[in-house]
């Protein structure tokens, strides 16, 4: 405990602490969770402003047959390093590695901005997506350090308000930054952002170093990790899009997957420092937990990408703000999350909310799957909000418990495996219900006589979609709205997957909840 009484200006520990937690003054943390939520809204903004001005970036450098790649070097990036900055933030100490995961992380912005090609631009922003995958990790990773699982929900309403602000904010912004500055700001926009984080975290986050690693970092595990992460996020990718599912490079990519994730795990039961170390698997809260993050992964990117395109296929929204489209589901996600934080707070229990979330999930995906082209705003309004609910139940419970699940030492692979599964979850969400999605809707259009041109696609803009004849523009509309069935079908199906994970978590009493409380292990 005395190597982190100064951590955030603390003073000793109290006896309701357990041993490596800080105790700080609430003003303290408050400070450094401001500083922490701006290096999480950086995360979290990026993709959403540059997709944005994805269409004027391919305008200006051309390469359109190498769009795809701006998007995916950057997510490959993010996920190969995910636990890798988890776990040199615990060999190494967590400030330092933070720090440091936020100057690459501006460097690649700033070098996307300069980028004169397409080509430059996607090795930019894998070197963006390097810094971005130690930007989630290290929040969370660092509140845990600093924050008893007892006590965090008191900043749960502050997280999911970050996650709102981005869903909300980021295409709005990245409209008017590429509107009135041009693309470049769009990358340029981090900088100020960046140094304020940059400039709080190293003035108010004192954190004790690390004596030193205890051992060689795993590089062998870090490069089978690093492989197998690759093949199966460039599987999710290109599967259905590039290549057909069944083509000699999908079925390539699947093979280098397996052989190097098997090869991981035999490399972490001999590695002295594994990346990831297995013993945390065999506690039962952190291995169901991995599972619901992976599901509700799965789920919110997936719900993310086909709203909008519902409304604004179907129900005639404005493209330009998409984000306000979500509202009804990110409020309440946000409300919700405030609440269970809030209780989880007071009472130091959590198990219900897993349960709930799940069953609200399943529920609003159930709700969302019944939508045709009949449905009105405010109904579908109501079935995000009940989806929202669910995973604002779930978002930030599933890091607490997991967090709560591990020793201290193992703070940071906890985090960023847990950020892991829910990255890779959502590659797998996209994937898997953007390519039933788009088989739904080129069937429904070849049927109903569409017309070559709209089986084409699955996605139509706006300004595309008011050209088409009206006879294929209602085709279109209910073979978008049967695309969404599917989609939301399959959803409801991966969330009941989660449920049943949830039921079989052990209330295990949070850190921070009583006195002398040990180091809670699920059985």
């Amino acid at each position: 405990m005395s190597d982190l009484k100064k951590a955030v200006g603390g003073k000793a520990g109290v006896a309701d602490r357990p041993a490596g937690m800080p105790e700080a003054p609430q003003r303290s943390v408050r400070v450094v969770m401001l500083a922490l939520m701006i290096t999480m809204l950086l995360a979290m903004l990026d993709n959403l402003i540059v997709g944005t001005a994805m269409p004027t970036i391919v305008g200006d450098l051309g390469g359109l047959e190498h769009l795809s790649w701006v998007v995916t070097a950057y997510t490959l990036a993010t996920a190969a390093s995910t636990p890798i900055w988890g776990k040199l933030g615990d060999m190494y100490g967590r400030k330092g590695i933070f720090l440091t995961s936020i100057v690459i992380f501006l460097i690649g912005s700033v070098l996307s901005g300069m980028a004169q090609d397409m080509g430059q631009l996607i090795g930019f922003r894998a070197v963006q997506g390097l810094g971005a995958g130690g930007l989630m990790v290290g929040v969370m990773a660092i509140i845990g350090d600093l924050v008893p699982p007892r006590e965090r929900g008191k900043y749960q309403g502050m997280m999911a308000g970050v996650m709102a602000i981005a869903m909300i904010g980021g295409p709005l912004v990245g409209g008017t930054i590429t509107d009135h500055l041009g693309w470049r700001w769009s990358f340029y926009i981090n900088l100020p952002l960046g140094a304020v984080a940059l400039a709080m975290v190293t003035v108010v986050l004192h954190l004790p170093k690390r004596k030193g690693a205890r051992a060689e970092v795993d590089y062998l595990g870090a490069g089978l990790l690093t492989l197998g992460i690759t093949a199966i996020v460039l599987v999710t990718t290109w599967g259905g899009t590039e290549y057909d599912w069944n083509s000699a490079v999908i079925m390539e990519l699947v093979a280098i997957g397996v052989v190097s994730l098997v090869g991981f795990l035999f490399v972490e039961t001999k590695a002295a420092e594994p990346i990831i170390p297995l013993h945390i698997f065999r506690n039962r809260n952190f291995t169901l937990m991995s599972v619901v993050g992976f599901m509700s992964g799965f789920v919110m990117f997936g719900a993310v990408l086909f709203l909008p395109l519902y409304q604004q296929s179907v129900q005639g929204a404005s493209a330009t703000n998409s984000g306000l489209l979500l509202l009804p589901m990110l409020l309440a996600m946000m409300v919700v999350s405030l609440i269970a934080g809030r209780v989880t707070t007071s009472t130091g229990r959590y198990k219900v909310f897993p349960v709930v979330g799940s069953v609200l999930m399943v529920t609003g995906l159930f709700l969302l799957s019944r939508m045709d082209v009949d449905t009105t705003r405010f109904t579908s309004g109501v079935y995000m909000a009940v989806l929202g609910a669910g995973m604002g139940f779930l978002m930030q419970i599933t890091m607490l418990v997991a967090q709560n699940s591990v020793e201290m030492k193992d703070m940071g692979v906890a985090s960023s495996a847990t950020t892991l599964f829910r990255t890779l979850g959502s590659s797998f969400g996209v994937a898997i219900m953007g390519a039933l999605f788009t088989g739904r809707v080129q069937d429904e259009m070849a049927a109903r006589g569409g017309g070559a041109a709209t089986a084409k696609s699955a996605q139509l803009d706006a300004a595309s979609l008011a050209k088409l004849p009206e006879a294929a523009r209602e085709a279109y509309q209910f073979a978008v709205s049967s695309g969404t069935h599917i989609a939301f079908l399959v959803g409801a199906s991966v969330g009941l997957v989660a449920l049943i994970a949830s039921v079989f978590v052990k209330e295990v009493p949070l850190r921070g909840a009583g006195p002398a409380t040990k180091q809670a292990e699920a059985v």
